[in-house]
């Protein structure tokens, strides 16, 4: 007599399968025109944001290409048993590239902080072609 099989399953396939093709409870709302116009902005301010950081990434690493093309000797320099080439990679370009991301994310998330009439969210002058300066009686004007 040959043992019984049992069928074994993920709890998270159990769960799934018992859910079944519910439709989703919660949509979100249609954006309206105003949205959609800020979303439109948003979206540049990020890709303009996104191009320079590609092209401070360029400028790093084709940078230190050039360096090392321009100076062999620092693949033939050594520093306690390492070539100084490898140190500059290693020492030098990760936390530049940490440094870059860092300021890339920021720099994203302060765009979306930003209102749509050009200030931050604490109602900070933003700066920018849609900032609002005072008028003469301190108004915006």
């Amino acid at each position: 007599m040959s043992a019984r099989r049992e069928k074994l399953t993920s709890p998270q396939t159990r769960v799934a399968l018992a859910r079944g093709n519910r439709p989703v409870q919660h949509l979100l709302p249609l954006p309206e025109p105003v949205d959609t116009e800020r979303a439109r902005r948003l979206f540049g301010a990020q890709r303009r944001i996104a191009a320079r950081t590609v092209a401070l990434l360029s400028v790093l690493l084709f940078g230190m290409s050039g360096v090392f093309a321009l100076f062999p000797a620092l693949g033939r320099v050594r520093w306690a048993e390492l070539p100084v080439s490898w140190l500059l990679l290693t020492v030098v370009v990760y936390p530049l590239l940490f440094g870059l991301a860092l300021w890339h994310v920021r720099s994203a998330e302060r765009a979306e902080e930003r209102d749509p009439d050009g200030r931050d969210a604490d109602g900070r002058d933003a700066g920018g072609p849609t900032a609002r300066t005072p008028g003469p009686n301190g108004n915006d004007g």
